[in-house]
């Protein structure tokens, strides 16, 4: 009987949790322009795994209305578990605007995200991230964002994202 319990409050938390990210989503997209899409790919070779944490430094490219913007910076776990050991990773945002003034070229998305993230691969793997905050221009990133990598392992935690315009 008790696991009866346990797995009907296990599926009322997923249910709820689902449906205020689908609000979450909505609302974001309804009081902004969605103006591009952000893709990273980790740098090969770059990745430290401390288990509790791990970083690896990343490659942006970001189609902002058919100019293309180039970032650099860093991704990661800054507290969870990570087990993994992955060959390749990549990522993908669609970039929200809070205001019109996020102009082509002018580098807005520049800044630091931080939230939720998990993955897990055997061969390929495919992950999600929640990541928020914002650009110096109001700029933010889509509230989910999937990933796709090779390797093998598991990995969740506190995760981040930090770019800059490329140099």
């Amino acid at each position: 009987m008790k696991n009866l319990n346990l797995i009907k409050s296990v599926s009322l938390i997923i249910t709820l949790a689902s449906a205020l990210s689908f609000n979450t989503a909505v609302s974001a997209e309804s009081a902004g322009l969605e103006i591009g899409v952000l893709k990273c790919s980790v740098v090969a070779g770059s990745r430290t795994n401390l288990l509790v944490r791990s970083t690896a430094d990343v490659s942006c490219t970001f189609n902002n209305q058919g100019t293309l913007e180039r970032y650099r910076g860093e991704a990661g776990i800054a507290l969870g578990l990570d087990l993994s050991f992955k060959t390749e990773e990549n990522m993908a945002f669609a970039v929200i605007s809070a205001t019109s003034n996020a102009n082509p070229g002018s580098y807005t998305l520049a800044g630091k995200y931080v939230g939720g993230q998990a993955a897990a691969s055997v061969g390929v793997g495919l992950g999600a991230k929640v990541l928020v905050g914002a650009g110096n221009q109001s700029l933010s990133l889509q509230p989910l964002a999937l990933e796709t990598n090779k390797g093998l392992g598991v990995s969740a935690g506190i995760g981040f994202l930090y770019i800059e315009q490329a140099r």
